[in-house]
């Protein structure tokens, strides 16, 4: 691949992965009137290897506290879950449960979704929905959620699997509201993203021979991928401590619409 593309590929991944606009409703739309390429599985591999990095430069610190406390509590589980650290934990693992069973259940379907801009469109429309209830759920005091609002977190997570519904959106937003803080809730969705970024790259490597087949292009791309994504979550970060993640929707209404508007006419037309 041409090494300007697979930066631009990568600069997009960056953006979208992380910002509330939703990654896979972008890629859609960049084949649908681009024709961009999908980006080989070598590539696919750096670039979330590279998000995976982004993420651990933003919140490293508090995956080191969560890992140390929780190799410390190994010894008193029970007392150990009644620590907030213990909630987190139990927390990002069962809410990583219901993700898991609905990107599976659904995968066909999804693989199909992608390919109609109306589906697309609307996912955009409801991402926007969801965006904007923020406005209203600032919240308050700290709050220990409930196992089950954990794993509704994880539904929410698990719904972002249809292209054109934000993970990053959707996580924070219905974390935020269960009552999180918003501080917490950007804490927690990107947390609870670790597992399902590493299972894929872990995935992706079954096949040896994908390592051998990395090339430039790959590099380039996963390299613009950290470096944009880093910088979009500590963007993303300041804008939810200061209770505007609503602002995505200004720009998912239009895109949602656009894309909605050129399918129907294109579809109608003679």
């Amino acid at each position: 691949m041409d090494p300007a593309l697979a930066a631009l590929l990568g600069a997009l991944q960056g953006l979208t992965e992380f910002l509330p606009v939703s990654s896979s409703g972008h890629v859609s739309m960049g084949a649908f009137f681009w024709g961009v390429p999908d980006m080989s599985l070598s590539m696919v591999i750096v670039v979330h290897a590279g998000t995976l990095l982004a993420t651990l430069l933003v919140i490293g610190r508090d995956v080191g506290q969560l890992a140390a406390r929780t190799a410390h509590g190994l010894s008193s589980p029970a007392a150990f879950l009644k620590t907030d650290e213990g909630r987190v934990v139990a927390g990002v693992v069962l809410a990583t449960v219901p993700t898991a069973i609905i990107g599976l259940s659904i995968k066909d379907l999804v693989e199909h979704w992608s390919r109609s801009p109306t589906f697309i469109a609307s996912c955009f429309l409801v991402t926007a929905a969801v965006l904007w209830t923020t406005r209203r759920s600032a919240g308050g005091e700290k709050v220990s959620l409930t196992y089950v609002g954990y794993a509704l977190i994880g539904v929410a997570q698990g719904i972002a699997v249809l292209p054109g519904i934000s993970r990053s959106g959707m996580t924070i937003a219905a974390a935020m509201a269960l009552g999180m803080k918003p501080g917490e809730a950007f804490r927690f969705s990107f947390l609870l993203s670790l597992p399902a970024v590493f299972g894929a790259v872990v995935l992706e490597l079954r096949d040896p021979s994908v390592l051998a087949s990395l090339g430039t292009a790959a590099w380039i791309a996963g390299s613009v991928a950290t470096v944009v994504g880093w910088a979009c979550l500590l963007l993303l970060r300041r804008l939810v401590d200061g209770g505007r993640l609503y602002a995505f929707s200004f720009y998912l209404v239009p895109v949602g619409l656009g894309l909605l508007i050129w399918d129907l006419t294109r579809t109608v037309s003679p």
